[in-house]
C-alpha cells in the first residue's frame, strides 16, 4: 500500500460518515420484507409512472385501445400512429427490460456468495449445456448428412444401372441380323431387369424421332408411364442418362433414364432404357438409406409438346408414397437433398429436390450391424453408462463447489466486516485464522496490514512535508532565473531552464558589464531539494557582485571558488561555464569549472560544423588541502573572435545526458549534429528545436536532471577591430 492511498484512508477513516445499520450488522445489503415495504413498492410505481418513459407508454396503450375500439373504422393516419406506437412500444419495453436487469444484477449479485454460485455455473453447467448442443447439432447435421449422401449415392446407382442396361443392350444388338433378333434381345435384357425394376422399360428408336426400319414391336417393357418410346435426342453423342420427372393422364413419376447409341445396318439408332421409381424400387433405397421418401419436385420446364419428351412444366412434384411398416415417417428427422434433373429434349440438367425423412434409429442400426453382434446395442449401453457416471460426477462436483463458495464468503465477510471497522478508525479489530490455506494467509495479512496502517500513515504525512519542501524549492529555483533573456543589440539571446520532477541546481544568469558587454553564466550545483535552490541563492547574490568587480571571467571564478569553498559542506560543489561577450572588441571571453563544455557553430563553416571547446578548470567549492592554487592553475581562461551568425551554445548535463527507455544517452555527438542541421533557424525557434528533439529522444522515460540551454547569436553590428583574426 502506497503513502498516498494510506493518506487518503486515514483521511476517510478520520472524517464522519455513519455506516447504515445494514451495512455494519451484515454483509448484504438487502432488508427484510416489513411493514413499509408494500407502500415503498407502490411509491415506486408512481414515479415509473411519472417519468418521461411512463408517460410514452401510457399515451402509446391508450392510443392502440382507441384503434382497437374502432377497429376498420380508424382512419389512415391514426393507423400510421398505431404503427409508430407499436415500435414506441417495443423500445420502451427494451428500456425497462434492461432497467429490471440491472437492478435485479444489484440485489441479488450484492452477495459474493451468489457471484461464485453463478460464476459456477457459468463455469460449469453452461460449458455443458453448450457442448450438449453442439454435439447434438453436430451429430443431427452427420445424420442428415450421411442420410443425404446414401439417397444420392442410391439414385446415382439405379441412373448408372439404366445406362449400363443400355450400353449392354447395344452391345448385343451389333450382333444382330434381322427385326425379329432385335426384339428377342430386348425382350431377354428387359426380363433380366424387370425383377429388379418393376415396370422396366426397353426401346430402339431413330434419330430424328421417326420409327426405326425394324418391326413396330422392337421395344419391350409397358412403357405406361409416358406415352411412348422416347425421342432420340440430337444432344446425345453416344451415351448418357439421369432422373426425369414424367407425366401421363395426370399421372407424374420419377424415372432413370439411360440411353446408348448404337449402328445396326449402316443406320444410328439409340437404346433408351427407363426405370421407373416404383414402390419396391423405393422401398429398397430406403431400406439402404434408412429414410423415408417422401417427394421429389423441381424445375423441368423445356420439354413440353415434343413426341417422346414427357418432362412436365415448372416446379413439377412426384409424391414417393413410402411402403405401410416400421419406417414410417412419425419421429422422423425432415431433411432435403439436391438432385439434377434431367431435360431430354436439350441435355440440360435442372436443379431438383428429393424430401425425406431420416430415421437416427434406423441408420444408426444400418451404419454398425455387423452379422448376429448386436454392435448398435453396445454402443447405446456404454454411452448409456458414460452419461450416468458423467451426471454423477457433475453432481458430486456441484455439492463441492456450493461447499467452497460458502467457505469463501465466510471469510469473505469476515473481511469486510474487518474493513468496515477499520473505515471508522478502529485499528485494533483483528480477523480470527482458522485455516491455513490462502484465505488463512489473506486474513493474517490483513492483520499484519492493521498494525502497519499508523506507521505508513505517518510515512505518509513524511512524504507530504517533503513534497511541500521540494515545491518551495523549485518556486526558489524559478524565481532566481531570469524573467526573461536580456536584451543586448547586437546579441540574438534565447534561454530556457526547464527543471525535473525533484529539484535540481540549474541556474543561468546575465550580468550587464557596461556598454557592449555581457556575462552569461550557466552552473549547476550537485545535489537536488531545497539545499541546492539555498546555494543557488547564494550563487546569484555572489556572482552579480564579482560581475562588476573583476573584468577577466578567471578571475570572477577564482574569487567566486575562494568565497564558496568556505560556505559549502563537503558534500556540495558547484560546475559552472561563465563567457563574456564584447561586442566592441568583437570577441568572446570564456572560462569552464568541470562544466560540460561550450559548443561554438560558426557562421562561415560550408557544411556547418560544430566546434566543442573544453578549456581546463576544476569545479567550484571543493574543500581539500590546497585546492585554491589547483583551481587557479588548473582554470583555463580562452578568447575567440566572433563574427556575425556565430552561434554559442552554453548548456548542462540534462540535456547531453537525457537517457531513453533502453537507457541510451542523448549525447554530445547527437547534439552537435542538431546544431549543425538546425543552427539556421532563429533563436527561440532552435531553442524550442533542441528540447522537441530530446523529448522524443527520450519518450515515455521520466526526466531525471534539469534541463538548461543558453543560445548567443552574434548579430550584424557596426565593426569592431580585425574581425577577420585568425580563430583558435
Amino acid at each position: 500500500m502506497s503513502p498516498d492511498a494510506v493518506a487518503n484512508a486515514g483521511e476517510r477513516m478520520t472524517a464522519s460518515h455513519p455506516v447504515p445499520p445494514a451495512t455494519r450488522d451484515s454483509a448484504a445489503p438487502e432488508r427484510s420484507g416489513g411493514p413499509g415495504e408494500p407502500s415503498d413498492r407502490l411509491s415506486r410505481v408512481r414515479a415509473g409512472a411519472a417519468s418521461r418513459i411512463g408517460r410514452a407508454l401510457l399515451a402509446t396503450l391508450g392510443l392502440k385501445l382507441v384503434v382497437a375500439t374502432l377497429g376498420s373504422a380508424a382512419p389512415g393516419w391514426l393507423r400510421v400512429i398505431d404503427s409508430v406506437g407499436t415500435i414506441v412500444i417495443a423500445v420502451g419495453l427494451g428500456y425497462l427490460l434492461f432497467r429490471l436487469l440491472v437492478t435485479l444484477q444489484r440485489r441479488l449479485l450484492w452477495r459474493v456468495r451468489r457471484k461464485l454460485v453463478l460464476s459456477y455455473l457459468l463455469i460449469g453447467f453452461v460449458p455443458i449445456l453448450l457442448v450438449g448442443s453442439f454435439f447434438l447439432l453436430s451429430g443431427t447435421l452427420l445424420i442428415l448428412t450421411v442420410s443425404s449422401s446414401l439417397v444420392q449415392r442410391g439414385l446415382d446407382e439405379i441412373v448408372e444401372d439404366a445406362t449400363t442396361l443400355a450400353a449392354m443392350t447395344a452391345v448385343d444388338l451389333e450382333d444382330t441380323t434381322g427385326p425379329r433378333d432385335l426384339s428377342a434381345v430386348l425382350v431377354r435384357r428387359l426380363q433380366g431387369t424387370e425383377r429388379r425394376y418393376p415396370g422396366a422399360s426397353i426401346a430402339l428408336v431413330g434419330r430424328a424421332g421417326v420409327p426405326t426400319p425394324a418391326p413396330i414391336d422392337a421395344m419391350a417393357g409397358e412403357w405406361d408411364h409416358v406415352p411412348g418410346p422416347p425421342s432420340s435426342p440430337g444432344w446425345l453423342a453416344r451415351s448418357g442418362g439421369g432422373m426425369l420427372i414424367t407425366e401421363v393422364a395426370g399421372r407424374r413419376s420419377i424415372v432413370a433414364r439411360g440411353a446408348q447409341r448404337v449402328r445396326w445396318q449402316d443406320r444410328v439408332y439409340v437404346v433408351v432404357v427407363d426405370l421407373p421409381l416404383s414402390d419396391g424400387v423405393v422401398a429398397r433405397l430406403q431400406e439402404d438409406s434408412g429414410t423415408v421418401l417422401i417427394d421429389v419436385g423441381g424445375s423441368t420446364s423445356g420439354g413440353e409438346g415434343v413426341v417422346g419428351n414427357t418432362l412436365v412444366a415448372d416446379e413439377a412434384r412426384v409424391s414417393l408414397s413410402p411402403p405401410a411398416g416400421p419406417m414410417e415417417t412419425a419421429g422422423g428427422l425432415p431433411w432435403v437433398s439436391f438432385l439434377d434433373l434431367l431435360d431430354w429434349s436439350t441435355g440440360e440438367h435442372r436443379r431438383g429436390a428429393l424430401s425425406f425423412q431420416v430415421r437416427p434409429s434406423v441408420l444408426y442400426g444400418l451404419l454398425v450391424r455387423s452379422g448376429e453382434f448386436n454392435l448398435a446395442g453396445v454402443l447405446v449401453v456404454t454411452l448409456v453408462l458414460i452419461a450416468v457416471m458423467f451426471l454423477t460426477i457433475e453432481a458430486v462436483a456441484l455439492v463441492m463447489g456450493f461447499a467452497l463458495a460458502k467457505s469463501i464468503t465466510g471469510a469473505v465477510h469476515e473481511l469486510f466486516t474487518g474493513t468496515e471497522r477499520v473505515q471508522r478508525g478502529d485499528l485494533s479489530h483483528r480477523i480470527k485464522v482458522d485455516t491455513q490455506d490462502q484465505l488463512g494467509e489473506l486474513a493474517a495479512s490483513f492483520n499484519a496490514m492493521t498494525e502497519s496502517i499508523g506507521g505508513l500513515l505517518e510515512q505518509a504525512q513524511e512524504k507530504r512535508r517533503l513534497e511541500e519542501e521540494l515545491r518551495i524549492a523549485r518556486d526558489i529555483q524559478m524565481s532566481l532565473l531570469p524573467d526573461a533573456p536580456a536584451s543586448m543589440p547586437g546579441l540574438e539571446i534565447s534561454a530556457v531552464c526547464r527543471p525535473a520532477r525533484e529539484v535540481g541546481g540549474d541556474y543561468y544568469d546575465f550580468i550587464r558589464l557596461g556598454e557592449g558587454r555581457l556575462g552569461v553564466l550557466v552552473a549547476d550545483v550537485s545535489g537536488k531539494g531545497t539545499s541546492a535552490a539555498f546555494y543557488m541563492a547564494e550563487l546569484k547574490g555572489l556572482m552579480l557582485s564579482l560581475g562588476q568587480i573583476y573584468q577577466s571571467p578567471k578571475r570572477l571564478l577564482m574569487e567566486a571558488n575562494r568565497i564558496l569553498a568556505t560556505s559549502l559542506d563537503n558534500r556540495t560543489f558547484i560546475t559552472m561555464i561563465y563567457a563574456v561577450v564584447d561586442l566592441e572588441e568583437r570577441t568572446v571571453t570564456y572560462v569552464r569549472a568541470g562544466h560540460t563544455p561550450l559548443i561554438y557553430l560558426p557562421a562561415n563553416g560550408h557544411p556547418p560544423k560544430t566546434r566543442v571547446l573544453i578549456p581546463d578548470g576544476l569545479v567550484v567549492g571543493l574543500q581539500l588541502d590546497g585546492i585554491e592554487e589547483r583551481f587557479a592553475d588548473l582554470l583555463e581562461e580562452r578568447t575567440l573572435p566572433i563574427a556575425p551568425g556565430d552561434l554559442f551554445v552554453l548548456f548542462t548535463d540534462g540535456i547531453t545526458e537525457a537517457m531513453n527507455e533502453e537507457f541510451d544517452l542523448f549525447g554530445e555527438e547527437r547534439f552537435g549534429r542538431l546544431l549543425e542541421e538546425h543552427g539556421h533557424l532563429p533563436s527561440d525557434a532552435l531553442r524550442d528545436r533542441i528540447l522537441t528533439d530530446v523529448e522524443v529522444f527520450v519518450g515515455d522515460a521520466d526526466q531525471h536532471d534539469d534541463m538548461t540551454v543558453v543560445l548567443l547569436r552574434i548579430d550584424d553590428s557596426p565593426s569592431g577591430p580585425d574581425t577577420d583574426a585568425t580563430r583558435p
